[in-house]
């Protein structure tokens, strides 16, 4: 493989020294750029899109292309291919979200679920990093990701998207056996997934644990974290002569740091409620932060937005060890010149903090 010309973004993750603060933004191909329109226009839908590695590719690399201060690219997917893996048949209905066509409710359900075989059953992911990997050609790190278990369980037993997780919640209090085996199905299968992606490709994985700040301290500990530990423990951390880092990120989960900190990953993730200074004291020298600027800052003027890193750098203060991103993802209504603004605002106000 080609050697890194641009290595800022795994060395951070490793805490160590770099130039300039890395940065790449959740979800940076996407809806805001014209671009990334038009090619999900030509494939049809987001579907065809995520599933033709080609096409996965040309909007992988759009971002790159328009934004040369990325320090990373992430592979273009969905958190949901594993359900779909497992036979739920994920659709996406418009202005509805994903759907699935069938739900897990039962214990019989969860003992009926396969668990996916990365090569097989996910081929065109694994496709879709080797493609990206290779016309990346050496420029910067490529994140490979997966859903954590706690978040893709709630749209299986949910059939979707939720602003309740009435039934998940249900089906943890009332069946905690069926929920566990579930969890631990999908532990097994994200642990294969990613370390399927590693092989094909990817330098460094993210664990996107988007509902686990909707459970309680207890329930997060047992049904998400756990999960999530067991995942860390069985990935590959070493492959192509250097470390793959880990990313976990559970948004919400700001009152649970130290316990995260403590669960083998690399990095964590922070989302835009948490002070990111106070979060490196909690966390001391255990992991790196990424994050964590609240995306809806780039609505704002660009002079706003470089007040606002600027904020966010100072408050981490001196030293590696801190990956610049959104709090979340970028949002579609963002125009494309504010996320630019953004990105050259975090090299250049960053160099002060790494001499």
């Amino acid at each position: 493989m080609t050697a890194l010309k641009n290595d800022r973004f795994l060395r951070a993750l490793l805490k160590q020294p770099v130039d300039v603060t890395p940065v790449w933004m959740m979800r940076q191909a996407g809806r805001y750029l014209p671009e990334y329109r038009a090619s999900r226009a030509n494939a049809g839908d987001f579907m065809s899109l995520c599933m033709n590695p080609e096409f996965a590719c040309e909007v992988t690399m759009q971002p790159l292309d328009r934004y040369p201060q990325l320090d990373a690219a992430i592979l273009f997917s969905d958190i949901l291919t594993i359900p779909d893996a497992m036979g739920q048949g994920l659709y996406f209905e418009t202005g509805e979200g994903p759907r699935f066509k069938k739900v897990v409710s039962t214990l019989a359900d969860i003992e009926a679920l396969p668990i996916p075989d990365p090569h097989k059953d996910l081929g065109y992911v694994m496709d879709a990093v080797s493609t990206i990997r290779r016309e990346l050609n050496g420029r910067v790190p490529l994140i490979g990701f997966s859903g954590s278990p706690w978040t893709l369980a709630t749209y299986m037993v949910e059939g979707g998207s939720s602003k309740d997780f009435r039934k998940t919640k249900a089906m943890l209090y009332d069946n905690p056996q069926a929920m566990h085996l579930l969890l631990d199905k999908l532990a097994q299968s994200v642990t294969s997934y990613l370390n399927g992606q590693i092989m094909a490709g990817a330098q460094a994985v993210q664990i996107f644990d988007t509902w686990g700040g909707n459970l309680s301290a207890a329930a997060y500990q047992e049904f998400s974290l756990a999960y999530m530990r067991k995942i860390v423990s069985g990935l590959i951390r070493e492959h192509e002569g250097r470390k793959v880092p880990v990313i976990m990120f559970t948004k919400g989960g700001g009152l649970w740091l130290e316990s995260i900190a403590d669960a083998g990953a690399d990095a964590l993730g922070l989302d835009w409620t948490c002070d990111l200074g106070e979060a490196r004291q909690r966390v001391g020298n255990r992991v790196a932060l990424q994050g964590n600027m609240d995306p809806t800052v780039l609505y704002a003027k660009p002079e706003a937005i470089r007040t606002e890193v600027g904020r966010i750098l100072a408050s981490y203060g001196k030293g590696s060890g801190h990956v610049f991103n959104l709090g979340h993802g970028i949002t579609p209504e963002v125009n494309p010149e504010h996320a630019g603004a953004f990105l050259r605002a975090v090299h250049e106000l960053s160099a002060q903090y790494h001499q």
